[in-house]
């Protein structure tokens, strides 16, 4: 009997193979209709090939179906391609498990974490960095304040590119590494696909419609594109928090200690509408034109309310004394984005092209919202607070790209945007029972309105090129320049900043078919300030709330329920960063690869709550606010390996697996160890799952697992923060009646866990420890795909 050899494991590969945890990865040969990728310039898409087919020796009456074939590089051929070290997500990857938000589907790769509870999305974070260190672009460019990636459904997107070190194009306002999401594009082929979905969390039944057109407007390359997607869902939670307060002496002993409890649930429903649509026109000469609109409208309504009760009860002279037992607030929010870009490229020679973009939009948004407080019968307050937004936005971009005959690929560009928001307030508070209210009196120095505005302007220059078949170098300079403004009963504010920062990256071949490279960066990126950490409002701690008549005016509060402010006089944080990667491209499809970071941090930005004298109160009190504490220090390496099973196990089925294991550490100087990390940076993050494509039936199954440990953060010397642990079980299946039809049912968060956070806050003879914690559940979906 002869035996297949198999190929042989190289080192890395067995150390990747042993110690990395996983997610599935997708099947080896793309689906017959996945879209081709548009050719543009180096970095950014694959190549584009078109193939017509036909069969020569058929019979002159043989009726023929008419097949289109649509070539296409593959996810992995993309990555390999770019001098800058890349991640590509197209759309097989993205509708793999029916995932519902777009943070569902970046958390199984290397290094992504999401801030929100398992199975429900939240803030996107490369290497652990929450707040602004990710760069989150959408076809290249920011979208305005209030705008959140959980609001793009999947459908209407057609691939997601990662970065890991900035580059001069994107931006380098990138520390942790940049997502830019590019959505549905318009192509040479009819598509018409219909979706229908309905999603089950915890008795609730939310349904999902989505619709894809897609059609070419004549044979010269016009071409039109259109996705409607409507949703709905309603969201339960419970309130289930606590905390001891513990007063000591000069001698660190315990004089009284009191428990405060809190139970209660909170209610979310909404209803949004999105359509992202784009026209393609090819002009004299070559040229495009590119018409591309983006609207999202949303609807929705939330209730809550709980009971809080102190063990033992205090005077109400006391400073700990709770002023009601009962709460309950009713809100209704509206907000609408409508957004058009206009995109022109044209081509000046056979070397050399000119690409320019317009956008503008705004988005509008409101909230309101009712709040009562009692004491068992007896009233004690209402507040009545409505805010209504508007922000206004423009950009343009132009680059010029021209291709040397010595393999030098230069691109020169300049960028600006602006965006300005108009914001009203109004606060009314009542301590009488049926009044009306009188205008809440912490706000009397600071006003209910603001009008604020950030411009921000770049220009940068890079080259790319090749020194033989094996050697990619890139060598960029961005300036970026940013000022914000705004102006309220406070007075003006102005913040202004400007940065350099040169990036390089290399990439060398170790073979001429670049099965196996190595990567190199050295780069200077930053974080800015964005608006609300500048001009953020005055938010005052429910518990320790001024305007009581049946108080003093304004007496201190605690560490552990500040008031909240902005920071005019911030500066942007800078980093000096260095990545080195290995990968190895599998011959069946897949790759090996490990990736070391490492950032050091100046003039790092943390919320930290300060005792500080305030023009409200006639004492200090505790106010968080964005601050500039110092330098900062991390580092970790990412491990990944996707390859299919019967690359290395005789005889075993052709099942698709993902792995990955990333090891994070950082410190920040001036905050005692050892959990002096970034803020949100767990210890490590893992993935691991598979799927498989059944050959007796039309079914594909697969499944996940997700994991992030639990996390200690000490925010300063006087504050210690816990985040738990979260453990998410992904599984789907998927049935194809034909190439028109598919049925999908997934799981999200199967073993649901309880999720929560705590604290502990220590102050000169006080300690509070505080926790909160709530139940998680499993969100099942039925989505008919259907095109016809």
């Amino acid at each position: 009997m002869t035996r297949t050899r198999r190929p042989a494991l190289h080192p890395l590969s067995i150390a990747l193979m042993l110690g990395l945890s996983s997610s599935a990865w997708a099947q080896s040969a793309p689906p017959a209709e996945s879209p081709p990728q548009k050719a543009p310039a180096p970095q950014q898409h694959p190549r584009t090939r078109d193939a017509d087919t036909a069969k020569p020796d058929a019979k002159p009456d043989a009726r023929l179906d008419r097949v289109e074939i649509q070539g296409t590089s593959r996810d992995d051929d993309q990555r390999r391609a770019s001098t800058a070290s890349k991640i590509i997500i197209g759309r097989e990857e993205i509708e793999r498990y029916g995932d519902s938000t777009i943070g569902e589907v970046l958390k199984r790769l290397p290094g992504v974490t999401t801030g929100g509870r398992p199975g429900r999305g939240g803030e996107v974070r490369m290497r652990g960095m929450g707040g602004g260190y990710t760069q989150i672009l959408v076809n290249g460019e920011r979208m305005p304040p209030g705008f959140s990636l959980d609001e793009l459904p999947p459908e209407q997107i057609e691939r997601i590119e990662v970065m890991r070190a900035p580059t001069a194009e994107f931006g380098a306002r990138a520390i942790a590494g940049t997502i830019n999401v590019v959505l549905r594009e318009a192509l040479q082929r009819r598509l018409n696909e219909i979706r229908l979905a309905s999603t089950f969390e915890r008795d609730h039944v939310t349904p999902h419609l989505s619709w894809t057109r897609n059609d070419k407007l004549d044979d010269n390359g016009g071409a039109y594109n259109i996705t409607v997607n409507a949703m709905q869902h309603k969201r339960v939670d419970d309130i289930n928090s606590n905390s001891l307060t513990q007063l000591l002496d000069s001698q660190g002993k315990v004089t009284r200690q009191t428990r405060l409890t809190n139970t209660g649930n909170t209610e979310d429903q909404r209803k949004s509408l999105n359509l992202t649509g784009r026209l393609q026109l090819r002009l004299d000469g070559g040229d495009t034109l590119a018409l591309q609109p983006f609207v999202m409208v949303n609807r929705g309504t939330g209730a809550s309310q709980f009971n809080q009760d102190q063990s033992p009860s205090l005077p109400a002279t006391d400073l700990d004394h709770i002023r009601y037992t009962d709460a309950s607030a009713d809100n209704t929010s509206r907000a609408a984005m409508a957004r058009l870009n206009l995109q022109w490229n044209k081509r000046i020679d056979e070397q050399s092209r000119l690409e320019s973009r317009l956008g503008v939009g705004r988005m509008t948004m409101r909230n309101a919202s009712h709040r009562e407080e009692d004491n068992g019968l007896s009233f004690y307050r209402t507040q009545d607070d409505d805010t209504r937004s508007r922000d206004t936005s423009w950009s343009f971009s132009s680059k010029l790209s021209h291709q040397l005959e010595n393999e030098h690929n230069l691109v020169a560009g300049i960028e600006g945007e602006g965006t300005r928001r108009n914001q009203t307030r109004t606060c009314l508070q009542s301590y009488v029972e049926g009044s009306a209210g009188a205008p809440c009196v912490f706000l009397a120095d600071f006003g209910d309105n603001v009008n604020a505005s950030t411009r921000r302007f770049a220009a940068y220059a890079q080259d790319e090129w090749s020194v033989g078949k094996q050697w990619g170098f890139y060598a960029g300079l961005r300036w970026e320049g940013i000022k914000t403004e705004s102006t309220s009963n406070m007075g003006p504010i102005s913040n202004s900043s400007s940065v350099m920062t040169p990036l390089l990256h290399a990439v060398y071949k170790l073979d001429e078919k670049s099965k196996e490279q190595i990567r190199a960066s050295l780069t200077r990126s930053y974080r800015s300030p964005n608006l609300n950490d500048i001009v953020g409002r005055l938010s005052i701690s429910n518990r320790y709330a001024c305007g009581d008549p049946t108080q003093p005016p304004c007496t201190t509060n605690t560490i552990d329920s500040p008031d909240r402010m902005g920071n005019p006089d911030l500066k942007p944080e800078m980093a000096t960063g260095v990545e080195i990667g290995y990968e190895k491209y599998l011959s069946k499809g897949g790759l090996l690869s490990a990736n070391f970071f490492y950032r050091r941090i100046t003039d790092l930005i943390r919320n930290q709550a300060l005792l500080e004298p305030v023009p409200y109160s006639p004492v200090p009190r505790y106010v968080v606010r964005p601050r500039n504490i110092g330098d900062a220090t991390t580092y970790g390496v990412e491990l990944e390996a996707k390859f299919r099973l019967d690359e290395y196990l005789t005889d075993a089925l052709p099942i698709n697996m993902r792995s990955n294991l990333s090891l994070f550490h950082s410190s920040v100087d001036g905050i005692q160890g050892p959990n002096n990390r970034l803020d949100q940076q767990p210890r490590y993050t893992a993935n691991l799952g598979a799927d498989y494509r059944l050959r007796a039936i039309p079914l594909t199954l697969g499944a996940s697992l997700n994991y992030t440990p639990s996390n200690l953060l000490q925010q300063s010397n006087q504050v210690l923060a816990e985040v738990d642990k979260k453990r998410v079980i992904d599984v789907s299946a998927m049935w194809t009646f034909s190439s028109a039809v598919a049925l999908r049912v997934s799981a999200s968060n199967l073993q649901p866990l309880s999720y929560g956070n705590g604290s502990l806050s220590i102050t000169p003879g006080r300690i509070v420890t505080s926790e909160s914690t709530g139940r998680t559940f499993t969100v099942w979906q039925v989505r008919l795909e259907m095109k016809v």
